[in-house]
């Protein structure tokens, strides 16, 4: 390179640099926003986690689940519609032939917790849980009690605004979908 053409590569220099330091704090300090916890059945007890957000919900919790057996989660679903908070499930039809998920699904109705079902043909086989808009949950973990202490299993936290709205929507058009899904009632 000679002499003349050495400072205008030099500027290049400093805006490039410039611009990926822009760009880096741009992404570091919306990392700050955003936080994500993994955790892993059975070593980690996903569903015990995910009970004790359910203790700090102050305005509402949307479980999509396929599968919600778990004692545990319906106890904590069941004190947050105790403490006022909107509280509302979607679950599989094909799910409720399982004793365990009726009788989950009637603990849950009688405290007055509305539930939807499926009546399309695919599974309702997401696995969310979305509070106040700050909190989505989501993996391959069903509420029941494999899914917390015997399977191979998966919970993400995310606590994100964004995400989290989206999620939200998502469920929400979900429970107004009146084709695909049917108020359930024993």
């Amino acid at each position: 390179m000679t002499r003349r053409c050495l400072p205008a590569f030099c500027q290049f220099l400093l805006r490039f640099a410039l611009c990926v330091t822009c760009v880096a704090g741009s992404v570091i300090g919306s990392a700050h926003a955003t936080s994500i916890e993994v955790y892993y059945a059975p070593e980690d007890e996903p569903l015990t986690k995910l009970s004790k957000i359910y203790d700090h919900a102050s305005r509402y919790i949307y479980v999509a689940v396929y599968g919600l057996t778990s004692p545990l989660a319906v106890k904590g679903l069941v004190e947050a519609k105790k403490r006022g908070l909107d509280v509302r499930v979607i679950t599989d039809r094909e799910r409720l032939n399982d004793q365990k998920q009726q009788t989950a699904v009637e603990t849950l109705h009688l405290a007055g917790i509305p539930i939807l079902v499926n009546q399309h043909d695919g599974l309702m086989h997401l696995k969310q849980v979305v509070i106040d808009d700050e909190i989505n949950a989501s993996g391959s973990m069903n509420h029941t009690g494999s899914g917390n202490r015997y399977n191979d299993e998966r919970l993400d936290v995310i606590r994100d605004h964004v995400v989290t709205t989206k999620a939200r929507d998502k469920f929400l058009a979900m429970w107004k979908d009146d084709q695909r899904f049917y108020l359930w009632k024993p």
